[in-house]
């Protein structure tokens, strides 16, 4: 079973956990800037290395008026710069074939979002970059699925494949985690992340806006890391109330320390 690593930081369903978060929109430089040097602290007193993600356009929005973000090349080159200055490797979400060789000059991970997972072009192009991919399983997706979206970043001679659950669409605006789905993605042979913030989201829940119910976030991860996974993926901000986008699911910045304390001795006791 292939081990991915980024930087300091390796995903393995057997190794140690491993984290990937940030903010879910690039709201400033100076603001991402704050938040990666808190996360940074946080887990550089905890000793674990992590990933920093963070959207530079966040395509999908329920609203025409929703905040996206500052576009394709300055978000990149911000994304960029604060990784390099910080010192720590970066996630970004692309949403178009066009973006990827572009958005692998500046950063570490792609991601493929979920409700573009069984884009063909997307997908191969990603995979071309050699860099790491990040495939986010689609909310209408079975786990067993996603072994057709991993042929299609393996055809392109790129192993580096992370595959994530984000929760599943039950009826109209609500979503549900299927334990099960980390067993099965896991038979693929990839490290699999939970993504325990975008799993809590209640989509158009507030009409013009996502809803969420954050309050689950935690002990849902506490179940995904009881199956035996790679990582957790985790959105915060130091006010989610204001955050401008994914705010009611996303994690409060000061409660990451002991949320990681809590995950990583699940993870020891599971792992041995």
């Amino acid at each position: 079973m292939p081990s991915v690593k980024v930087g300091k930081v390796v995903f393995d369903n057997k190794a140690p956990l491993a984290f990937i978060a940030g903010p879910c929109a690039l709201e400033s430089e100076k603001f991402l800037r704050k938040v990666g040097l808190s996360l940074k602290a946080s887990f550089a007193k905890l000793r674990i290395p992590f990933v920093l993600k963070c959207s530079f356009d966040k395509a999908n929005r329920t609203s025409i008026s929703s905040y996206r973000g500052p576009g394709l090349e300055k978000g990149l080159e911000i994304l960029g710069r604060v990784g390099q200055d910080l010192g720590v490797p970066v996630l970004t979400d692309v949403h178009e074939a066009a973006q990827a060789e572009l958005a692998a000059r500046y950063v570490d991970v792609l991601q493929i979002p979920a409700f573009l997972c069984r884009q063909t072009d997307l997908l191969l192009a990603c995979g071309r970059t050699g860099k790491p991919v990040n495939i986010k399983k689609g909310q209408f997706l079975s786990p067993w699925d996603m072994k057709n979206a991993i042929r299609k970043i393996e055809s392109t001679g790129n192993k580096k494949i992370l595959v994530t659950e984000r929760g599943t669409s039950f009826g109209y605006g609500n979503l549900v985690v299927d334990m099960r789905s980390f067993e099965i993605m896991r038979s693929f042979g990839y490290p699999v992340i939970y993504d325990a913030t975008h799993s809590v989201q209640l989509p158009g829940g507030l009409g013009t806006s996502t809803d969420g119910q954050r309050q689950y976030a935690i002990p849902l991860s506490r179940g995904a890391v009881a199956v035996g996974i790679a990582g957790l993926f985790l959105e915060v901000h130091p006010n989610p109330a204001k955050a401008l986008s994914d705010g009611p699911n996303s994690l409060f910045l000061k409660d990451v320390p002991d949320f990681v304390r809590q995950a990583r001795s699940i993870d020891a006791l599971v792992k041995g």
